[in-house]
């Protein structure tokens, strides 16, 4: 049985890679040149200044004590990015709140994503909820990224992703099943964020895409 069921390949992710186009760097430059086709805890994380927007009724995100989520991102200087990086963590956060609660139509994923992002979240938590696990353990998240996308109304955030202290315990024995830190412990996460129709300070993930044994993650 694999140690998590979250891990994914980038060979699972062919159909998704031609949706998202390498859009690599830093900052708040408009990358004219690329576009999208188709379409707790931190000490630096951005979420609880850039998304507690007031006016918006968010959903619980929080997850069980024995999982820790980890966010060391540095919060960005643009506003619209900070803005955009506070609710791809949330998304994150949202999809564990989801699998901890074996809940395949958990709302607080619904509320951060649309489209193939949220598919993805749905069929992880479907896997979770039919392997009988759920996650515990330490989750580390870093190296985040944003870039202003083509017509500047759309944010790609990347960051990095060690799974290497987070395992899978068993609903029913509660037994956990641990493995050892290795380069499948590492992924990439490439992000699409669009503004929500609704709430324009509410950003949804539209399209994700996670690349497996991400050399570059490893430190």
């Amino acid at each position: 049985m694999a140690r998590r069921a979250l891990t994914t390949t980038a060979a699972a992710f062919t159909a998704t890679a031609a949706l998202l186009l390498t859009a690599c760097g830093g900052g708040g430059d408009d990358k004219s040149s690329d576009d999208i086709k188709g379409a707790d805890s931190g000490t630096k994380s951005p979420s609880a200044s850039a998304s507690d927007s007031a006016g918006v009724d968010r959903p619980d995100v929080s997850v069980p004590k024995d999982l820790k989520l980890v966010f060391d991102f540095d919060e960005p200087s643009d506003a619209k990015h900070a803005a955009a990086l506070a609710d791809a963590e949330n998304y994150v956060k949202a999809m564990y709140h989801g699998i901890a609660a074996q809940d395949p139509n958990d709302p607080a994923y619904q509320f951060y994503s649309d489209g193939q992002a949220e598919k993805y979240v749905k069929s992880q938590i479907q896997t979770w909820v039919k392997g009988g696990w759920t996650p515990t353990g330490t989750d580390q998240y870093y190296d985040a990224e944003t870039t202003t996308l083509t017509g500047g109304k759309r944010v790609l955030v990347t960051f990095c992703e060690n799974q290497g202290k987070a395992y899978s315990r068993d609903v029913k024995t509660d037994k956990i099943l641990r493995g050892e830190e290795n380069l499948d412990s590492y992924l990439k996460h490439r992000l699409l964020m669009v503004p929500s129709s609704g709430s324009p300070q509410v950003w949804k993930v539209q399209v994700i895409e996670v690349i497996g044994k991400a050399k570059e993650c490893r430190a």
